[in-house]
């Protein structure tokens, strides 16, 4: 059931019990928003968890230094997860348990019982900000840390064109906490271990391109991240770099996930990442999306080049008139 700020309000301050649940694979605006909400509800004097698949070292910053407390039968929230398979592993035994979500992704299944969905959002950040006003929580510094992560991570430090004057002014509120942006910033963007350059460096030799280069492809094998001596926290940034390439539109990554290729797809011309996404399984925003190909790397490569052709062509645009896609290379240590 989709509900609005007054009613997810109302659900979160008649428990006093509260599981947050964050998506595998964390970023930082599933961190931060779980974070910054469990630092709220611990301040109106609620039991509360935070749990996830995994806790990436970069986002130490916001884990709370009173440990988690225990519960029982808690009313359980997932934040900016869209589909429930998106808990992973860990947390599976939360499907079809969820009570709220609160969430920014049109892509939303609507798999919990109550669902805060606000597509339009920039971040789960954004809609935070708006749920603990209406929640009559002040912003304290550590709230504020959470939220601005979220917001700053999820528009590639404002730069993405999900970034508007409303959340400049949203960002500011948070920044007048006394909140320290810069090194919040820098570390979400700008310190890379020696891994994550050695890594960084192997996928480049890995670039692709196809449509008369408006589409520039990458891989990243298990075989490269054990080389390179890179942890799977460091790798989430590594799917901005085909769109940094000049003139290209569509930026594809495939990651390795056993016997399967976790893919993200960038855009910035008229091709709809989710909705190609979700031809596959997979979901997320017009410009951002994911999903997930259980094949060798040469098929998963070739299906996600067709299905682009198909895509530029079934929208109409100027890039579809162009060149069919080139033969597949082998590459370097292509998997059978």
């Amino acid at each position: 059931m989709r509900i609005d700020l007054r009613q997810a309000a109302q659900s979160l301050l008649e428990h006093r019990q509260i599981l947050i649940l964050c998506h595998q694979d964390p970023d930082g605006d599933t961190l931060g928003s779980g974070f910054a909400l469990c630092e709220a509800l611990r301040g109106l004097g609620k039991s509360v968890k935070v749990l996830c698949d995994s806790f990436p070292p970069q986002f130490s910053f916001l884990y709370p230094k009173a440990p988690s407390q225990a519960l029982t039968q808690p009313f359980v929230v997932a934040v900016d997860v869209a589909d429930e398979r998106l808990l992973g592993e860990r947390l599976r035994r939360y499907a079809g348990n969820v009570d709220l979500c609160i969430d920014h992704h049109p892509s939303n299944t609507l798999y919990a019982r109550q669902t805060l969905l606000e597509p339009q959002a920039a971040a789960t950040a954004e809609i935070l900000v708006r749920l603990l006003d209406v929640m009559g929580v002040p912003l304290t510094k550590r709230i504020a840390a959470g939220l601005y992560t979220g917001i700053s991570t999820d528009t590639g430090c404002f730069k993405f064109s999900n970034t508007t004057a409303q959340l400049h002014r949203t960002a500011a509120r948070l920044m007048e906490t006394g909140i320290d942006t810069y090194r919040i910033n820098r570390r979400m963007f700008d310190i890379k271990s020696k891994g994550r350059i050695a890594i960084e460096r192997m996928v480049l030799d890995t670039v692709r391109y196809y449509y008369g280069g408006t589409c520039a492809l990458i891989y990243i094998t298990q075989e490269m991240v054990e080389k390179a001596g890179a942890t799977q926290s460091e790798l989430g940034t590594l799917s901005s770099l085909p769109r940094q390439i000049e003139g290209v539109e569509i930026g594809v990554t495939l990651r390795q996930r056993g016997d399967s290729f976790k893919v993200s797809v960038h855009t910035g011309g008229a091709l709809d990442a989710a909705a190609l996404c979700a031809k596959l399984g997979g979901g997320g925003h017009f410009r951002a999306a994911g999903c997930v190909i259980r094949a060798p790397l040469p098929q998963a490569v070739r299906t996600l080049v067709e299905l682009i052709g198909l895509e530029l062509a079934r929208v109409h645009s100027p890039l579809a008139g162009q060149s069919s896609p080139k033969r597949i290379p082998s590459g370097p240590k292509l998997l059978d």
